[in-house]
């Protein structure tokens, strides 16, 4: 009704996972108004528009709007709504509304997913409810998964509320890739050549550039996986491609040949394994979900506005100001002159995220403690044995602690005794830490326990066990380069050249340096910190011929008496 107040909901909306059998469309609607046909949209009395080669057939929508026209699939003419049995399923790159359903999300608010889309997200490998052992107790249950992946795996147990998952993160990526497009699209929509297609493609990637990700996050990639396979190139990228294609085999999921690899190459596009752009199309589109150009991309503007909500910190960070100043130049995505601080603040942003967050000095305690446990099982559990094969590697999510903690026999004794530690809080003991000198940076090696038990002194018994070692690498998106040198600005609308800005430029406040190397070493029994510590110290002081550490040695705590 006209000028009725609006109603505000006091609580946020529950997400919701429509099934497959009810995901087509509401089953009580009143009848929609008969399509207009191409010949009375093409009349010269009709008023009416041509549609669009890739846009179907208009038509208005049952509430009456006559504004609110979309482009749907031609039903077939024994069909006059979506919700009777013949009606054909919407066509790729189709928005019809009778279709689309609403997930409310606590950073972007109502997301609409697309039918293709619930395709996807209605399967066992995207969502999760249950997993672990749950699988092997009751095998009609099928485990799911990104709601079993933490994005932040283990900072939780430092940051209480990092608790949300990969599955809102790419509910989260799916919108923001959604809405640059639609930007795009709006105002250089034909001169790009923009259509549906190019919109639910690049959405796609976004919503599953994340489907390959192992337990605990990155852990799983780049601390454990190393451990038990020297030198593994293994990748979630790659992963997130090889899932894709098993999805897509096991649900019959209809999608063209071509759009499947499109999405494939936007979901490896920052990564080792990106192809070629010379080869491709609009490439522009490469740069939105995974950017490996400069590094700007939707998944950053997600997480980095995800991760600080959920850690409870302050974020300067606007990413629509970007993505609404965005303009495509030469196949490039540029932006005005005038948000170059802007830009300069989401790769600060993260930096302050990786320093804060996720490289704090307790959750990297944690996760050397749980990586420890994880090589442990992994011989009974064969956990790196699925990493290659898709058919497998889904199962794994975060509940394989659970999996070790209640298997029934002693083969995990030592696994279980470390994460009994951590329920207990008794981790690894810092003991101290040092950052890179600037001049060491191009030709610095990770440090390694042997290394420190080298460096110990005579009368000391330390062993690699005794030791854990934390490499700590922070910096920009780029190494040792500035990501802000391959982005290109443009000074107003009505300006048709871009150009790089440097920073002299804009102020001389920011940083000189690009990266940071930060060494942390932790005693595995609180007995060893002095032992530990005077040992790192003595490698310090050999490698560099000075104490580059923080703190002092530590001394032995004095025992009162009562």
């Amino acid at each position: 009704q006209r000028g009725a107040p609006l109603l505000f909901l006091s609580a946020p909306l529950p997400a919701f996972h429509p099934s497959p059998t009810t995901s087509k469309a509401p089953p009580h609607r009143s009848p929609a108004p008969p399509r207009r046909t191409r010949s009375e949209t093409s009349g010269t009395g009709g008023g009416g528009t041509r549609a669009p080669r890739d846009m179907g057939e208009y038509r208005a929508f049952p509430d009456g709007d006559a504004a609110a026209m979309t482009a749907v699939p031609v039903l077939p003419s024994s069909a006059t709504h979506p919700s009777q049995e013949v009606a054909a399923k919407p066509r790729y790159g189709s928005c019809d509304r009778w279709y689309m359903k609403q997930v409310f999300d606590n950073l972007h608010g109502n997301i609409s997913l697309d039918p293709l889309a619930l395709q996807f997200v209605d399967t066992e490998e995207f969502q999760s409810f249950l997993g672990g052992l749950t699988m092997i107790s009751f095998p009609c249950i099928m485990p799911f998964r990104l709601r079993d992946l933490k994005q932040l795996g283990l900072t939780y147990l430092v940051y209480p509320g990092a608790v949300h998952t990969r599955f809102e993160h790419s509910l989260g990526v799916y919108s923001l890739a959604g809405k640059v497009m639609d930007n795009l699209k709006m105002h250089q929509g034909e001169e790009l050549g923009i259509d549906r297609v190019d919109i639910q493609t690049v959405k796609l990637a976004g919503l599953l550039h994340d489907i390959g990700h192992g337990p605990f996050s990155h852990l799983f990639e780049h601390e454990f996986l190393p451990r038990v396979i020297p030198g593994s190139t293994w990748s979630h990228e790659q992963m997130s491609v090889l899932l894709l294609d098993s999805i897509v085999d096991k649900h019959a999921i209809d999608i063209e040949a071509d759009y499947l690899k499109m999405i494939k190459e936007m979901i490896v596009a920052s990564s080792k394994f990106a192809t070629a752009k010379s080869a491709k199309d609009k490439h522009f589109l490469y740069d939105i979900v995974a950017n490996g150009r400069n590094g700007i991309d939707v998944d950053k503007f997600d997480y980095i506005g995800r991760d600080c909500r959920a850690c409870g910190l302050g974020c300067n960070f606007q990413y629509w100001r970007l993505t609404e100043g965005m303009r495509v130049m030469g196949d490039e995505i540029c932006y005005p002159a005038k948000d170059y601080l802007s830009v300069h603040k989401l790769f600060t942003t993260r930096a302050d995220l990786h320093r804060t967050v996720y490289t704090h000095a307790k959750v990297k305690a944690v996760e050397l403690m749980l990586v420890d446990a994880l090589v442990e099982a992994n011989d009974y559990l064969g956990i790196s044995l699925h990493a290659n094969d898709p058919e497998d590697f889904w199962k794994l999510d975060d509940t394989v602690i659970k999996s070790i903690e209640t298997a029934p026999n002693n083969e995990l004794k030592k696994s279980k005794e470390i994460i009994q530690r951590i329920r207990r809080r008794e981790l690894y003991k810092f003991c101290n830490q040092y950052s890179v000198p600037r001049d060491k940076l191009e030709h610095f090696k990770d440090i390694t326990a042997q290394d420190i038990v080298c460096s110990q002194s005579s009368s000391e018994d330390l062993k690699e066990e005794d030791i854990a070692v934390s490499n700590v690498k922070i910096d920009l998106t780029r190494g040792k380069d500035n990501p802000l040198e391959s982005i290109k600005f443009f000074k107003d609308f009505g300006c048709n050249e871009k150009f790089p800005i440097t920073d002299d430029r804009v102020s001389h406040l920011l940083p000189a340096y690009n990266q940071d190397r930060i060494v942390r070493v932790y005693a595995k029994k609180p007995e060893l910190v002095e032992a530990v510590s005077k040992a790192f110290e003595n490698l310090q002081l050999r490698m560099y011929g000075e104490k580059t550490q923080v703190h002092d040695t530590p001394k032995k705590k004095r025992i009162r008496f009562n």
